[in-house]
C-alpha cells in the first residue's frame, strides 16, 4: 500500500508542476472583477497591514499554503520547505491529505511540521468520502495528534475519486456524518472542494451542520480531473475525463453564491488565485483569507528561499493593490466598494 501510495503521490506532484492542468475554457473570473483605481489614497503606504484573524487565530498575513501534497518520498521535503517559509512569513499550513499517515507509519514524517512552523495555525486535511470507508472521530483524532494540527478540513473530490482506480465513490449520507465529527472533534472542523468550487446551497448545509468554516476551492485554477487524465491508462475513463475540463464554478462565482447565501461565516478563496491582486479581489468579494498552491509548488522543490521570495512578491501585490484603492487593513479591503463586476 505504501508503495502505490508514493507512486500515487509522486506522480501528483510531478503532473501538476510539469504539465498543463488547468481547465479550458473555464477561468476563476477574477478577469471580470476590477478594482476602481483611487488616484488619491491618502495613506502611507508604509502603513498598510496585512494582518488578520481567522477562527480567533492572530495571522501576519491573510494568505494560506493550500493543500498540495503528503504520503510521498518527495513530499517531506516541499512541505518542510512550505512550513518554514510560512512560519517566517506568517502564512497558515494546510497539509495534504493525511489518509497515507494513518495507512502507513513510512509516511508520517511528511506530515510532521510543527517543529518547522511552530506558532502558524496548521491544518490537517483528509478526504470526506472517507467518513464512509471506515474513518470516524478516533481516526480524525488521531490525525490531529500525529500532525499537532489546530484544524481539520474534509475535502470533496466526487469527480475525482471516479477518475481513480478503485477510487472511493462512496458519497451517501456523508452530510450527517461531518455533523457528527463537528460535534465530537475538538478541534474546528471546516470543508473544502478540490477545484470544482462551493456554491451557496452547499456551503449554507454544511455551516449549519456546524463545519466551522468553509474553503470554495472554485475552478479556474488546478483541475483534477485534468491531472488524474494524464495518469490513467483507461481509455475509457482517459476519454471521460477530458469531457470534464470545463467543469466548475469558478472561484469568483462561487464567493459570491456562499456569501449571498452566508453573509459572516468564516470563508477562504481559493482555485487560480495567482497573484497579490487576485488575493485583494478576493477578500473584497468576501473571503476572509485566500489559499495558494500551485504557485509555490516548484519554490518549494527548490528550496526555503524560494518560497519565501514567492511569499514576498504575493505580499507586495496585495499591499500594492491595497494602496491603489486607498485602505490599509484587510477589514477596509472586505469592505471596499471600490469594486465593479463584469
Amino acid at each position: 500500500m505504501s508503495e502505490e501510495i508514493n507512486q500515487r503521490k509522486a506522480e501528483h506532484i510531478h503532473i501538476a508542476m510539469n504539465e498543463s492542468v488547468t481547465g479550458k475554457q473555464i477561468t476563476s473570473g477574477f478577469e471580470r472583477v476590477h478594482f476602481i483605481h483611487n488616484a488619491l489614497p491618502e495613506i502611507d503606504f508604509k502603513d498598510i497591514a496585512l494582518n488578520t484573524t481567522f477562527l480567533d487565530y492572530q495571522l501576519k498575513t491573510p494568505f494560506l499554503v493550500s493543500s498540495m501534497t503528503g504520503g510521498a518520498e518527495m513530499a517531506e521535503s516541499i512541505n518542510r520547505n512550505l512550513a518554514i517559509a510560512a512560519e517566517e512569513k506568517g502564512w497558515a499550513l494546510a497539509l495534504g491529505s493525511t489518509r497515507a499517515l494513518l495507512e502507513s507509519d513510512y509516511f508520517r514524517s511528511s506530515f510532521q511540521l510543527r517543529d518547522y512552523a511552530p506558532t502558524i495555525p496548521i491544518i490537517a486535511n483528509l478526504g470526506a468520502v472517507q467518513l464512509n470507508y471506515g474513518f470516524g472521530v478516533d481516526e480524525c483524532r488521531k490525525i490531529i495528534e500525529i500532525t499537532d494540527a489546530n484544524m481539520l478540513v474534509l475535502h470533496l473530490n466526487s469527480l475525482q475519486e471516479v477518475l481513480q482506480t478503485d477510487g472511493n465513490t462512496n458519497f451517501k449520507n456523508l452530510l450527517s456524518k461531518i455533523e457528527k465529527l463537528c460535534q465530537e472533534l475538538e478541534v474546528p472542523v471546516g470543508v473544502k472542494e478540490v477545484g470544482w468550487g462551493i456554491d451557496g446551497d452547499v456551503a449554507k448545509k454544511l455551516y449549519d451542520a456546524g463545519v466551522a468554516f468553509v474553503d470554495v476551492a472554485g475552478a479556474g485554477g488546478t483541475s483534477w480531473s485534468q491531472i488524474e487524465k494524464r495518469r490513467l491508462t483507461d481509455v475509457v475513463r482517459k476519454i471521460a475525463a477530458e469531457s470534464f475540463s470545463e467543469w466548475g464554478i469558478p472561484t469568483v462565482d462561487s464567493i459570491l453564491s456562499v456569501r449571498k447565501q452566508c453573509e459572516h461565516q468564516p470563508l477562504i478563496a481559493s482555485g487560480g488565485i495567482v497573484n497579490g491582486v487576485d488575493a485583494a479581489k478576493a477578500i473584497a468579494l468576501g473571503a476572509n483569507i485566500v489559499g495558494i498552491a500551485r504557485g509555490l509548488l516548484k519554490a518549494a522543490t527548490e528550496s526555503v528561499d524560494d518560497v519565501v521570495e514567492m511569499m514576498e512578491i504575493r505580499a507586495l501585490e496585495l499591499q500594492m493593490a491595497m494602496f491603489g484603492i486607498g485602505v490599509s487593513s484587510i477589514q477596509e479591503l472586505h469592505e471596499t466598494r471600490r469594486l465593479k463586476i463584469d
